[in-house]
């Protein structure tokens, strides 16, 4: 946690140092583990000197301690989830001006299934960072196919790409650049259609979506490996699962599901027994468990 505390040391003075225990019943890998880490210190030291963070501070505090010191090009995505989330209601998110929503749940009842893998993993020796790096080469190219402006690579996004100019120029680029954008504007136009999924408590259509992104994931975005991508077959082929995919980046970790209550416990044994069939030797590492959305982080 020494780059948090660096980021802190940055802004404000600090007096106190914290010695401290981290405990959980969940997997440590493949659960946007990181970012939680580094929220929950950032907030215990800050507390302890008395320093008030507002909850974008924390946010981008955290964010730049991946960025600078674990070497993740990551957004703010998980930090966002983390510090602004609230029990059973959707944070719809705009990174581009951090404008959000939270969207209360008024369907019926779910539960959240966690499949871990068996297998940690590490961003930063991943191809997380390259597929940053594919989507900035995407963007650069259709901006300068459709003959519009762009300014430095490090700061091209695909959200600087209409979806028009996509549609138009994206048979001219490379197979891989094309996946990656094909990807990011097939999930955008899902997160849009999840929201309002949500909003009118259509659990089963927002659910297809989630598979659809998990789909996306492995076809377009090439994310995973083949023991993620068989618990994603596996979910789709459970009866109680309405919807699942990759737990954050996908390279290796977790899965995880909104299963019906009902059906939980049959849910947890076959995604179990079918994994394990194929991977016997990860028995005793994987784990199946069942949780609940809850309010983000505090003191």
């Amino acid at each position: 946690m020494r780059g948090a505390a660096k980021m802190l040391i940055e802004k404000y003075p600090l007096r106190y140092g914290i010695s401290a225990v981290i405990e959980g019943t969940l997997p440590i890998c493949g659960l946007s583990s990181s970012d939680a880490v580094i929220i929950t210190f950032v907030s215990a030291l800050a507390a302890v000197n008395r320093i008030y963070l507002d909850p974008w501070e924390t946010i981008m505090m955290a964010k730049a301690a991946e960025n600078k010191y674990v070497g993740v090009n990551c957004g703010k995505l998980d930090q966002s989830c983390e510090v602004l989330c609230k029990k059973d209601q959707l944070l719809y998110l705009d990174c581009a001006d951090d404008s959000y929503q939270l969207i209360p749940w008024t369907g019926p009842e779910f539960k959240i299934a966690v499949f871990f893998s068996g297998l940690e993993r590490s961003l930063t020796t991943s191809a997380y960072n390259l597929r940053q790096d594919e989507c900035k080469a995407a963007a650069y190219s259709l901006l300068a196919h459709a003959g519009l402006e762009y300014g430095k690579f490090a700061d091209t996004r695909l959200r600087d790409v209409p979806t028009p100019v996509f549609e138009a120029y994206k048979d001219r680029l490379p197979a891989n650049f094309r996946k990656r954008a094909e990807h990011y504007f097939s999930e955008y136009a899902r997160a849009e259609a999840g929201a309002e999924a949500w909003r009118q408590g259509d659990l089963s259509a927002y659910g297809r979506l989630i598979f659809e992104s998990g789909k996306s994931s492995i076809d377009n975005y090439e994310c995973g490996c083949p023991e993620l991508i068989t618990l994603y077959n596996i979910m789709t082929e459970t009866d109680g699962i309405y919807g699942g995919r990759f737990s954050g980046a996908g390279f290796k970790g977790s899965c995880m599901a909104l299963v019906d209550p009902a059906k939980a416990d049959d849910v947890l044994h076959g995604v179990e027994e079918k994994y394990l069939n194929v991977y016997p030797a990860l028995r005793g590492k994987y784990l199946g468990a069942l949780c609940d959305s809850a309010d983000g982080v505090k003191l």
